[in-house]
């Protein structure tokens, strides 16, 4: 499937690719003039350098790198992020440094990856009652070991 792009001024020069043949996600690169320092606790928004327009009924998910999340405590904020097949402006990354020390993106560095996924359309009717189930309204845990 072809998916249009549009590379920014301030953006990178050739087109974002895979990494190899086997990934999953296309890596996005920091597209800053100048390193950016991100302190413990703190995101900020890192410019990708390119626009893209999604066919309907897809969408991008913006995720983290997982090196930059075990090395350094660097992950997309709010991971996955949505890029909604209607939207065309620049993609950004809210990066946050979960980590205990500043973090420096330098300009290029990967910073995430985008995965392209196709959605479903669902439609939603109101009832009155849902059907039961085991589980029931059971949750957060609720269905994990019983330390009892």
């Amino acid at each position: 499937m072809d998916i249009k792009i549009s590379l920014l001024e301030h953006g990178p020069k050739k087109i974002p690719k895979y990494a190899t043949n086997g990934s999953a996600g296309i890596d996005i690169e920091a597209a800053i003039k100048e390193p950016i320092k991100i302190y413990p606790g703190k995101r900020v928004l890192i410019p990708s350098g390119f626009k893209i327009a999604l066919p309907r009924n897809y969408e991008a998910q913006i995720r983290p790198r997982s090196g930059l999340a075990i090395k350094y405590g660097i992950t997309v904020l709010n991971s996955p992020g949505t890029i909604d097949s209607d939207y065309r402006g620049e993609v950004g990354v809210i990066l946050i440094n979960q980590g205990q020390e500043n973090f420096i993106i330098k300009p290029k560095d990967r910073i995430a990856q985008m995965v392209i996924c196709n959605i479903t359309k669902i439609n939603l009717v109101e009832v009155n009652l849902l059907n039961k189930t085991k589980r029931g309204s059971g949750g957060f845990g609720s269905t994990g070991k019983k330390n009892e």
